[in-house]
């Protein structure tokens, strides 16, 4: 018996994670449409994806209608910590993040949601960290949404997908390292493929847990 064809959002499709997670969804029969919502576009034609670029992303009251009749958004949009305050690391972070999720719950009632946050996240949101808290507060709140699932990705080193462009550098400086660290640390190693797979089974699997560290994503990924 055929799974149930799946309408997938995906946001940040021009970095690293949603570059990869996109690759995934355009490759597998199961998702029959994607719709890419990006301030820039993302370079990618394929029949089954369509686009929104839009510049002001806390702002998509007129995209309303586009964004009804979907049954998943993976959410891989993010940035780095790096040199920022916390304020305006919480403003991109938490802020944005929970204006399109709360959105697409209010659109969508029946949508899975999926969070690429990361390993250390901090749920107690009292962490020395900066990022782990703030992160740990965005997953907290979206938990508290009425979306039918929503699951916190929590990947470590994310092994790159050959060929896109969007890799980091540190990634693949690291890549030759790969098959050691799978071997020695499987519980904080995972392949971006293996990413992208497990949030298109979250869509149709009601996994055990909702945060899901790099041992839970290697699990859910598998057919």
């Amino acid at each position: 018996m055929s799974k149930e064809k799946i309408r997938v959002i995906i946001t940040g499709a021009t970095g690293m994670v949603g570059e990869g997670v996109l690759h995934e969804c355009l490759l597998n029969p199961d998702v029959e449409r994607v719709l890419v919502v990006n301030r820039t576009p993302c370079g990618v034609s394929h029949a089954k994806l369509s686009e929104i670029v839009h510049g002001d992303l806390f702002d998509l009251s007129e995209l309303e209608p586009q964004l009804r009749g979907f049954d998943a958004c993976f959410f891989c949009l993010g940035v780095s910590s790096v040199g920022m305050s916390e304020q305006a690391y919480s403003r991109v972070t938490y802020d944005l993040t929970l204006y399109v999720a709360e959105l697409l719950a209010k659109l969508n009632p029946e949508m899975v949601f999926c969070y690429v946050t990361g390993s250390g996240t901090d749920s107690t949101e009292q962490g020395r960290s900066m990022w782990a808290r703030v992160k740990g507060r965005t997953e907290n709140r979206l938990l508290q949404l009425p979306f039918k699932r929503a699951y916190m990705f929590r990947p470590g080193y994310i092994h790159p997908i050959k060929g896109l462009k969007n890799t980091h550098g540190y990634y693949k400086a690291l890549s030759w390292m790969y098959p050691a660290l799978r071997l020695l640390l499987p519980k904080h190693v995972i392949t971006l493929k293996e990413l992208g797979r497990a949030m298109i089974n979250s869509v149709t699997t009601d996994y055990e847990s909702s945060i899901l560290e790099s041992k839970d994503i290697a699990k859910l990924a598998k057919p």
